[in-house]
């Protein structure tokens, strides 16, 4: 009896002790770190498109309901964010950066919007009065009207304002750049120096010497090898700058398409982000993609590629990808188009790459799981891209690669259904289609109304299946994308130009553009299950921003501002206001 009574009282300690680990752990599975309530929440899920309020629990959200709801999950020591009604926001994925570039570049003379060449002058001239210790004076941000009938700058324009110093001002699309006497000097570029395969160094027909100008990377690589390499602390100093300017503008992802350099680009920059992991320092999560250039795929490059996978493949640092050039910008007829310029029937560009070693190489990757991004502009370079793509999955029984083609600016209209029958992503910055004059002086005229037509065709791309990706391109446009999202629903300048906007048959819903800076870019960076929109189990990264963009007039979306930016559930950016 006694012995009966003992077992009792042990089995009713046991199960006290039981039920209260049990009812701590229920307790701690369902306790927030964070609540955000009073908001409004576009969650960018379709089974559940709007809310009141989330819950974040270890970086990623717990719940999203409303106010009542999410109230279960806050206890003693969860931190509460009162959104005030505001617009909340998953954050948003640049899918097109040159980060490093542009993270420099904000330390550089800037002549963006610059309507003369005088106004050009003078900003460079203040800008070098102001660095008289820099090396070189380096900038960027000139567009080719400026410089009408041509379109194209000359080395006298800046040997006029600095002759003792060299001067390097890249153009606003980063394939024309612009050198004054003493930079040419520098670089060794005489009449006598050749053009490189794939870049051209513009000479006066007259004298054969080099004007100043210089066309595509190639081209570039000679003068760029002259001036003076970064240090690693000025590296550091230019990335945590991004990072901040990235915050404020609700940028919590980039994919990153390599740097100026050949070869690795900024994938050989990525052990500088890691750094700042490790320091707690590193607020956007990063994508590398490895530029090749052509004209082979060597050995050592795809061992470069496949270490640079294996090391970096978490949620804050990934290299998984690899970049081509296909072809250069139709402004310059560098693009590969299928049939002559319109402005110059003596021209039709060209592809960078042979386009059997081209498709060859695309098979290799593909074959090793490795996503391949292709930069291609003109109708000819996006159709032997997607044929590329088509062959490889042919060839390797490949599916869902979501291989992408960057840019897109004018695809035949028998190309743009093979985006969506292929599953390839057509990565697009909308701000590039910005109706100004570059736009409609410099690349409509040189295609023509017929190709013109199909100038960005986002909404035909996306009626016939395919996934539109979106990001800037920056620094060749700001790293913003709120007048990208603009440009998407409007095609208008932001003082209402044209009326109806420029190809109105290709603006797209406002609910379309957002997808397309978040859940289509995580798709596109194989990581929808993850990231992209706000539901349980997913990461925390989102923005609460200052109006609510579904009410506003389309033309005021632009003027949108980030009150605040949070990564993995931690705030990263705050405005004074909020």
């Amino acid at each position: 009896m006694a012995n009966g009574k003992f077992l009792r009282q042990i089995f009713l300690g046991l199960l006290v002790v039981f039920l209260s680990c049990t009812s701590f752990a229920e307790t701690k599975s369902t306790t927030a770190d964070v609540v955000l309530v009073h908001a409004r929440i576009y969650t960018v899920n379709a089974h559940q498109p709007w809310a009141e309020a989330l819950a974040i629990r270890d970086g990623k959200v717990l719940a999203v309901g409303s106010d009542r709801e999410i109230e279960h999950y806050r206890g003693a020591s969860t931190s509460v964010i009162d959104a005030k009604g505001r617009l909340i926001l998953p954050g948003f994925t640049d899918c097109h950066v040159h980060f490093m570039d542009g993270s420099f570049s904000m330390q550089q003379v800037n002549v963006e919007n610059a309507k003369t060449v005088a106004e050009i002058q003078e900003r460079i001239k203040a800008y070098a009065a102001a660095h008289p210790n820099d090396p070189w004076v380096l900038g960027r941000g000139w567009s080719y009207p400026v410089f009408a009938p041509s379109g194209l700058p000359d080395k006298k324009q800046l040997d006029a304002i600095i002759p003792d110093r060299p001067v390097y001002i890249e153009g606003f699309d980063g394939h024309t750049w612009w050198a004054n006497s003493k930079a040419l000097e520098a670089a060794h570029i005489t009449k006598d120096t050749p053009d490189p395969p794939g870049g051209k160094i513009v000479r006066d027909p007259a004298t054969g010497e080099a004007t100043g100008a210089i066309k595509e990377d190639a081209a570039d690589a000679i003068v760029r090898r002259a001036i003076p390499i970064h240090g690693r602390e000025a590296k550091l100093q230019a990335l945590r700058a991004g990072l901040k300017h990235a915050n404020e503008l609700g940028i919590t992802r980039v994919h990153v398409m390599g740097g100026v350099n050949v070869g690795a680009g900024d994938v050989a920059d990525a052990e500088l982000l890691e750094e700042l992991h490790r320091n707690n320092e590193l607020t956007v999560r990063f994508y590398l993609a490895y530029r090749l250039d052509p004209p082979e795929v060597t050995a050592h490059q795809l061992e470069q590629i496949e270490q640079a996978r294996g090391r970096y493949h978490d949620d804050w640092i990934a290299a998984g990808g690899v970049k081509f050039f296909l072809d250069g910008v139709i402004e310059t007829h560098t693009a590969a188009m299928l049939a002559p310029y319109s402005n110059d029937p003596s021209l039709s560009g060209q592809l960078l790459w042979d386009p059997d070693k081209y498709k060859a190489f695309v098979a290799e990757l593909d074959r090793r799981g490795i996503q391949i991004f292709t930069h291609a502009i003109g109708d000819r370079a996006i159709r032997v891209a997607l044929d590329a793509y088509e062959g490889a999955a042919a060839k390797n029984a490949t599916e869902d690669a979501r291989h992408r083609i960057e840019h897109i600016e004018d695809a035949s209209a028998a190309d743009i259904p093979r985006f969506g029958r292929l599953g390839v992503i057509a990565s697009m910055q909308p701000l590039h289609a910005y109706p100004d004059d570059d736009t409609l002086k410099s690349w409509r005229p040189a295609v023509g109304a017929e190709r013109g037509s199909r100038g960005w065709a986002w909404h035909s791309i996306q009626a016939a299946g395919g996934v539109l990706a979106f990001g800037s391109d920056w620094p060749v446009v700001t790293l913003s994308p709120w007048p990208g999202l603009q440009n998407a629903v409007t095609r208008e300048t932001t003082e209402g130009e044209p009326k109806g906007g420029w190809i109105p048959s290709e603006r797209i819903s406002l609910a379309d553009a957002i997808k397309g800076y978040t859940l289509n870019a995580a798709f596109a960076g194989h990581r929808e299950k993850t990231e992209g929109s706000l539901e349980p189990g997913k990461l925390a990264d989102l923005i609460v921003v200052s109006q609510n963009v579904f009410k506003v007039d389309p033309h005021e979306l632009g003027k949108t501002k980030v009150e605040m930016t949070m990564v993995r559930g931690r705030v990263v950016y705050k405005s004074d206001g909020f």
